[in-house]
């Protein structure tokens, strides 16, 4: 019996009349979920592989350090979904320096935006007199994120009051019409009541059920994406799969973006949660698996180069202090190292030169002033397998009819953005 997904009220956006769809609320009924057959070891893989990811990041001397790399790529590559073109080095140098190319600086403030929307979320989440969970949460969220950047304009941190689509060049010929703006309000309040009512289903089912769902209700006019993405890595730290936020799914949907427009697209067409489950468990899998290697690369090298700089000759107390800073500043400047180390500028040189003289450090910019020092090794192990081609999705993809990038001279490529809001009407 084929499964009712929800209704369809026509509604007027950019002067054409359309089909909004309006979910029904979670879990799927009518048939209940069937998590037996394929589903199964696909589930059992996820939970084992997100099991192993939680005790690789308690065996580390400082999480501290791992939380800073794996939210930063999460931050770039969620940000590279929706059009920005700052890389990691570009945050990375901006960070460090305080600042970043002129044609750069928009996005790498786009890119921080993120970074203070999560850091502010697990505050709330962590502070007994926080907000839990919820709309108003995300609502806030949301507003940190679209601070001061591209799509400020569009109310951030309220709920949409006008008719939004995703796709097409028009809303007549949209890919998807999301629910009309009457309905967002209560279709997030029914979205609270699952994350928070008793549930039989496996935390990770409802984690996956929620993505697809606020996808499924955009309840804003821009940031869909990033929240929506943001919200699973808050949900397993929430429901105590993970410790840790460690968990990021952005570079794997990046990665297989048609997959992900069509699981989706079968969840509210023909009400096929398995098929959108079954691919939210091998991308939970897959990436969990691949941060374990990472983090024990990871370790490794450090473990390593660490007692490449104690056995140094020029080794210093100053340069071992600033060598067990590098994995949360991967790129120093002098001034920077000078700030990190509370000492003098004289010392604060010797340490780094310690360093590059260990081969730990290396110089970056090629200049005799204002010179920045990356830990190569590490960055490159940060930066493997974040450069994704577009391998021809995007045209298989919704492409909405958002801003693209300006079309300013550089010598990065261009990202196709990934469908996430369009225009206004």
């Amino acid at each position: 019996m084929p499964r009712i997904t929800g209704r369809y009220e026509r509604t007027r956006a950019g002067g054409e009349e359309v089909a909004a769809f309006i979910p029904e609320p979670l879990p799927p009924r009518d048939p209940p979920l069937a998590l037996g057959g394929e589903l199964a070891p696909l589930l059992s893989r996820a939970e084992a592989a997100l099991g192993r990811l939680d005790l690789a990041s308690a065996m580390v001397p400082s999480v501290g350090w791992l939380l800073y790399s794996f939210v930063r790529k999460e931050a770039v590559v969620s940000s590279q979904i929706e059009g920005t073109q700052a890389t990691l080095m570009d945050l990375f140098a901006f960070e460090a320096a305080g600042k970043a190319d002129s044609m750069e600086t928009r996005d790498v403030r786009e890119v921080c935006n993120y970074l203070d929307a999560v850091a502010y979320a697990r505050r709330q989440l962590e502070s007994p007199k926080g907000l839990p969970l919820s709309a108003r949460l995300l609502g806030e969220t949301h507003r940190r994120l679209m601070r001061g950047v591209r799509g400020t304009e569009k109310s951030p941190g309220q709920i949409r009051r006008s008719q939004n689509w995703i796709g097409g060049t028009r809303p007549g010929n949209a890919a998807y019409v999301p629910p009309p703006p009457h309905a967002v309000g209560g279709l997030l309040s029914g979205l609270e009541r699952f994350l928070h009512g008793e549930s039989d289903l496996p935390a990770l089912v409802r984690a996956g059920l929620c993505h697809a769902q606020f996808e499924t209700i955009h309840p804003y006019l821009d940031g869909n994406g990033r929240i929506g993405r943001l919200l699973i890595a808050l949900l397993l730290e929430h429901w105590k799969l993970l410790r840790e936020p460690l968990l990021y799914l952005s570079l794997f949907f990046k990665q297989h973006r048609a997959e992900y427009y069509r699981r989706l697209d079968g969840v509210r067409r023909q009400g096929d949660f398995e098929g959108w489950l079954a691919f939210f468990f091998e991308g939970t899998a897959v990436v969990a698996e691949e941060a374990v290697t990472a983090i024990r690369d990871l370790f490794a090298l450090v473990t390593t180069d660490r007692a490449r700089v104690l056995s140094a000759e020029t080794t210093s107390v100053m340069a071992v202090r600033l060598f067990e800073l590098l994995p949360e500043h991967p790129i120093v400047t002098i001034g920077r190292a000078v700030e990190l180390l509370g000492t003098t500028k004289p010392t604060a040189n010797k340490a780094v030169s310690a360093l590059v003289n260990a081969g730990v450090l290396v110089e970056t910019t090629g200049r005799r002033r204002d010179r920045a020092f990356g830990y190569a090794a590490y960055l490159d192990r940060l930066r493997a397998g974040m450069e994704v081609p577009d391998s021809g999705m995007a045209a298989t993809s919704p492409v909405h009819g958002r801003r693209p990038p300006t079309a300013e001279p550089s010598d990065r490529k261009r990202r196709q953005p990934f469908a996430e809001e369009p225009p206004r009407a």
